[in-house]
C-alpha cells in the first residue's frame, strides 16, 4: 500500500503499538478528516487492527462533515461498519451525560482534526466530553495528530462572561497547540473532577500531515492561516464568505465597492496582499445576492505564516478589515444583532468586548490587546 505522508499521528501509534491500545467498550469521539497517512478512515483502519468501537460520537457538521455552521450529524449508522453515531454537537452538561451514560461504553477514544483557533468548535467537543467522562468516571484517551500549521500563539484571552461554545477557556485566540497538549491543561487546571486522560503523543511534525478539510468552510490551509483574523468577521454583518469557493477569503455586502479594496491595499499588511473581488453565495449571508467587497491573498508561504507575527499575523488582517468597513460605511450597522441574554457575538468570538468596543473607538491593535484578558498559561 503507497503512502501518500509520513507524518504520523496517535492513531497510528496505536494501531502498531499493542500496550497504548485502550480496553473495554469503546466509544469513539471523531469525524471524517481523522485519516491515516495513506487517508484510510481511522474509523475503518481500527476496525481492521482489531479495534472495534461500540459508537462513534460526532461534533458539529457532523461525522462526514456535511452539516455546515450550527448543524450535526445527519446519519444515525455509519453505513461502512453498522456503527451507531451518536450527535454530540450542542449536547453538554447533564444532557451530554446522560448520552454518553446511556451508550453502554466504558471508556473514550478521541480523534479529531483541529484548526488551532480558539473559536473553532472541535476542541471545545473535546472538552466537553473530558468533562463529561470525569462525572461519570470514564477514562479518555485522545490520539494526538500534529497541528496543521507550525503556529505561535497570539491573541487574547476569555473573560468568563464571554464563555461559550465558541471559548470555554481563555486559550489563546490562535492557540497553534494540538489536541493533546490542550487536553492535558484542561485536565490539570480545568475540570473538578477530571478524567483519567492519556494521551497517545503524534511523532510527526506540524504542518507535514495532509490536509482533509474538516468542515465545509475550512477547504485549505490558506483558509487556515486566515481563519483566526477573517472568521472575526462572523461577528459583523458582513460576509465571510461562506456559500462560496473561497470562505474566510472573500468578504463584504452589496453595498461596498472598490474603495474596500483599496482602503486595505493603503495598509500594507505583512504577508498579505487585497484585491477588489465580487461574488454571489450560494447560502448564508446574502444568498443569491452580488456581493462587492475584496479577497486577501496570501503573500508568505504558510511554512512561515505561524512562526513570525512581523511576517504574517491574521488577528491584524481581521482587525484591518473590520476597521475598514467601520469607517468606510459609518451609517451601516457593523455587529451581528445580539442574542437576547447573551453578549454580542463578537464578544464571543473574541472572548470579550474589547475588541468590538476598540473598533467603536478607532483604537489599533495593541491597544485592544491591552484592554483584553491574557491568555491562560499554556502549560499542562
Amino acid at each position: 500500500m503507497s503512502s501518500v505522508s509520513h507524518a504520523l499521528s496517535g492513531l497510528d501509534r496505536l494501531l502498531v503499538e499493542p500496550a497504548l491500545r485502550p480496553s473495554g467498550r469503546l466509544g469513539l469521539l471523531t469525524h471524517f478528516a481523522a485519516v491515516t497517512p495513506d487517508l484510510h478512515r481511522g474509523v475503518d483502519a481500527l476496525v481492521a487492527a482489531g479495534i472495534r468501537p461500540d459508537c462513534l460520537i460526532s461534533p458539529e457538521h457532523g461525522y462526514w462533515g456535511t452539516g455546515q455552521a450550527g448543524v450535526g450529524n445527519d446519519e444515525d449508522v455509519d453505513r461502512a461498519t453498522g456503527l451507531p453515531v451518536l450527535d454530540a454537537y450542542g449536547v453538554h452538561g447533564e444532557a451530554l451525560d446522560r448520552l454518553l451514560g446511556g451508550a453502554g461504553i466504558d471508556h473514550v477514544v478521541v480523534d479529531l482534526q483541529d484548526a488551532g483557533c480558539r473559536f473553532y468548535t472541535y476542541m471545545w467537543s473535546m472538552v466537553d466530553v473530558m468533562a463529561s467522562c470525569g462525572r461519570l468516571g470514564l477514562p479518555v484517551t485522545v490520539l494526538d495528530r500534529p497541528a496543521p500549521l507550525a503556529a505561535v500563539a497570539t491573541g487574547p484571552g476569555l473573560d468568563p462572561a464571554c464563555a461559550s461554545f465558541v471559548g470555554r477557556l481563555g486559550v489563546p485566540l490562535r492557540h497553534g497547540e494540538r489536541l493533546g497538549g490542550i487536553a492535558r491543561i484542561v485536565a490539570a487546571h480545568h475540570l473538578d473532577p477530571a478524567p483519567d486522560l492519556h494521551v497517545v503523543e503524534a511523532p510527526g511534525a506540524d504542518g507535514s500531515a495532509p490536509w482533509v478539510a474538516p468542515s465545509p468552510n475550512m477547504p485549505t490551509r490558506t483558509t487556515l492561516a486566515l481563519y483566526p483574523g477573517t472568521g472575526l468577521l462572523e461577528g459583523t454583518v458582513y460576509s465571510e464568505g461562506r456559500g462560496t469557493t473561497a470562505p474566510f477569503q472573500v468578504f463584504g455586502a452589496p453595498w461596498c465597492g472598490p474603495e474596500l479594496a483599496a482602503h486595505l491595499r493603503e495598509l500594507e499588511l505583512p504577508g498579505v496582499a487585497f484585491r477588489e473581488a465580487a461574488y454571489r453565495p450560494t447560502h448564508a449571508d446574502f444568498a443569491g445576492e452580488r456581493v462587492h467587497g475584496a479577497q486577501v491573498h496570501m503573500t508568505v508561504g504558510l511554512d512561515r505564516a505561524g512562526t513570525d507575527t512581523a511576517l504574517f499575523d491574521p488577528l491584524a488582517v481581521g482587525h484591518a478589515i473590520i476597521s475598514a468597513l467601520a469607517a468606510l460605511h459609518p451609517d451601516r450597522p457593523l455587529w451581528r444583532e445580539q442574542v437576547p441574554g447573551r453578549p454580542p457575538f463578537i464578544d464571543l468570538l473574541w472572548g470579550s468586548s474589547a475588541f468590538r468596543e476598540g473598533i467603536e473607538a478607532g483604537a489599533d491593535l495593541p491597544e485592544i490587546l491591552a484592554a483584553s484578558p491574557a491568555p491562560v498559561e499554556m502549560v499542562a
